[in-house]
């Protein structure tokens, strides 16, 4: 499936839920599009976060099979992509998504850099809807800042499917999977 196919079934079915939400949690008027794309983020950024941090550093070199990612360039791809997406979400000049990734190799580092990503993407989930209707371009393409927000879970998402793999291949259960 192309990504924009992906990103489009997940906005549609964010936006779907975004009245059942709402009820749930009290948001301001008009704020129920970033509320509900926040909810669907929050979560899978936290597990990605435990398993950054719960992940043996001498497991951080770990690859499936030769031609993926390791554990920690996972990561760090992660932590690169949410400054990127994040960033055209809030106007802000937009980072390339690669550098963590080839500048951090230690599970500090890494760890670090996540939960850096991590706060700032929170600081872009914190806007209104009206901030979020403004236009982007990104991969050369126009959108909105919603759109960034949205392609930023949906890509976390993704990438903690990968993060449940190379757990289980591990012998180790993921954080989503521990009946918390």
């Amino acid at each position: 499936m192309k990504p924009s196919a992906r990103y489009l079934i997940v906005f549609a079915l964010t936006l779907a839920a975004a009245p059942l939400h709402s009820q749930a949690t009290p948001v301001a008027d008009g704020d129920h599009a970033v509320s509900t794309v926040r909810s669907v983020w929050q979560p899978i950024a936290t597990y990605i976060t435990q398993s950054a941090e719960e992940m043996p550093a001498e497991k951080y070199s770990y690859r499936p099979t030769p031609d993926v990612r390791t554990f920690g360039q996972l990561i760090g791809h992660v932590a690169g992509s949410q400054y990127m997406f994040c960033a055209a979400a809030t106007g802000d000049s937009v980072r390339k998504e690669d550098d963590i990734e080839k500048s951090r190799t230690t599970k500090d580092e890494l760890v670090a850099a996540l939960k850096a990503s991590t706060e700032y993407c929170a600081k872009a989930y914190a806007q209104g809807d009206a901030a979020t209707r403004a236009e982007i371009t990104m991969f050369g393409q126009k959108h909105n800042r919603l759109w960034a927000l949205m392609s930023n879970a949906a890509h976390d998402d993704e990438h903690y499917g990968n993060i449940v793999t190379y757990f289980r291949l591990n012998g180790m259960v993921p954080p989503s999977s521990r009946g918390q």
